[in-house]
């Protein structure tokens, strides 16, 4: 019997080719046809992905059903939550799936609205061409625009926008941000990429005044919502080529994962656990008992090398510097860690405080031509630092905190590709390359493969 673990619930936010998905989204696609037409109800479960049947998911209360408002389309504009977090797409959207969505539709399916989906609210979606053109984010990167002005207190000013879509300005800032997922919200820390809303009952609202224009709420549907997510688990529940991530000793899996403890401060690094105990970086221990298997190939060879991916990541050496947040914070210009520094909540990986950090991933060096620019500048000392986006500095106004945002969860992290916050790294190869030139990991070849072995078996 699973036990109930989750002390505060919370909302969160990948390479959809793993096994047993390409059903669930073939039936999601199938849905999004009918749902231009209007029909509702019963099929809103599988139209946005086989919910009810998706293996990579284990609901704690029990299937979901077509009443739950998390399905139903509660502003002006057609959308429900499961129109941007769907079951086969790891409880968030993907490219692939969004770009099929629109080849579907003509790009008139609920999920392509100017509110938020294209890269301004003027945007033209008069013609075919002009809405592929509109939502070119959502269709490359996943990306819905997020717009937040600078905070009338903040420290800093904008001083300059280079926005290759002619809107941004310091009333509304135009920031491109990956859905995060609406699963295993149980053991998050902070809400939402820059940690703006207090609580999933409060995110509820906003994202259905927002993202589904409503022109007010109903606190019995809110409170449904809260419920309904709470429930949701998502991890990858088998291998290609290793089977069942829970055969063998394993742990891993989604029904596995709703009986994972958790508390806030939980195996934190840096003194942050209200229980006092010591931080242990070896936070991964699903694939445990895959240790040292016999490797003749097969299940067993492919097993063996998802538990050599694990120990990596909780014991590999990375000198981490120059992160805001974290070395700054305590003093300290090198901080000897592993990944589970940052991703220490065990058997979960993201980071049980909140603690926003800026690894650099905004950096003006890391800018593509489709991210808008932005040149802040210190109100008191008059220094500037260019950013694609300030993050958790436009929430808090705060100099210190541009850049900076929270690590997500990473159960079913293969199923969420593109990857950082803005969807830049493309694959899980992609993220290793910009932690390798970001911190010099060293990873030899085989260590790398171990390592993408064990994320996409998560």
């Amino acid at each position: 019997m699973l036990r109930a673990v989750m002390q505060r619930p919370k909302f969160a936010a990948l390479l959809f080719a793993s096994a047993g998905l390409v059903g669930g989204l073939a039936g999601g696609l199938a849905g999004c046809v009918a749902e231009v037409d209007g029909t509702a109800g019963v099929d809103d479960i599988s139209k946005h992905g086989g919910a009810a049947t998706d293996p990579n998911t284990f609901f704690s209360a029990g299937a979901p059903k077509p009443s739950d408002p998390f399905f139903a389309a509660l502003g002006t504009n057609g959308r429900s939550c499961s129109t941007c977090h769907v079951a086969s797409q790891g409880w968030t959207i993907t490219p692939a799936f969004v770009q099929a969505r629109f080849d579907a539709t003509g790009g008139t399916d609920p999920l392509f609205r100017t509110n938020d989906g294209s890269v301004t609210p003027a945007a033209d979606v008069s013609t075919l061409a002009a809405r592929r053109t509109a939502f070119a984010m959502l269709l490359t990167r996943g990306d819905v625009r997020i717009g937040i002005g600078i905070p009338a207190n903040a420290e800093f000013s904008l001083v300059a926008v280079d926005d290759p879509y002619g809107f941004a300005s310091a009333s509304e800032l135009s920031l491109f941000r990956r859905p995060l997922p609406s699963a295993n919200l149980g053991f998050l820390s902070a809400v939402m990429w820059d940690g703006r809303e207090p609580s999933l009952g409060s995110q509820s609202i906003d994202a259905t005044l927002g993202h589904a224009q409503a022109t007010g709420t109903v606190q019995a549907q809110m409170t449904a919502i809260v419920a309904f997510e709470s429930s949701v688990f998502f991890a990858m529940a088998s291998d290609p080529v290793a089977g069942k991530l829970d055969a063998a000793g394993a742990s891993g899996g989604p029904a596995q994962l709703a009986n994972t403890g958790f508390d806030i401060g939980i195996n934190d690094p840096i003194g942050q656990n209200p229980k006092g105990t010591a931080f242990d970086p070896n936070a991964m221990t699903m694939f445990a008992a895959w240790t040292n298997r016999p490797g003749n190939g097969g299940p067993e060879k492919k097993r063996a090398q998802i538990a050599r991916g694990e120990a990596i990541f909780n014991t590999h050496p990375i000198a981490i510097t120059g992160v805001k947040g974290l070395n700054d914070t305590l003093g300290i210009p090198e901080l000897q860690g592993t990944c589970t520094t940052c991703h220490d909540t065990p058997n979960v990986g993201d980071h049980s405080v909140a603690m926003a950090l800026d690894i650099g991933v905004a950096d003006a060096a890391q800018r593509t031509p489709d991210l808008p620019l932005y040149t802040l500048r210190n109100n008191a000392t008059g220094a500037t630092v260019q950013t694609t986006d300030p993050g958790k500095a436009l929430i808090s106004g705060k100099w210190a905190d541009i850049g900076k945002f929270k690590g997500p969860s990473l159960r079913g992290v293969g199923m969420r590709a593109p990857y950082f916050h803005n969807g830049s790294a493309a694959t899980l190869d992609d993220v290793l390359d910009f932690y390798e030139g970001r911190f010099g990991l060293g990873l030899t070849t085989q260590e790398r493969a171990d390592l993408v072995a064990f994320l996409l078996a998560i």
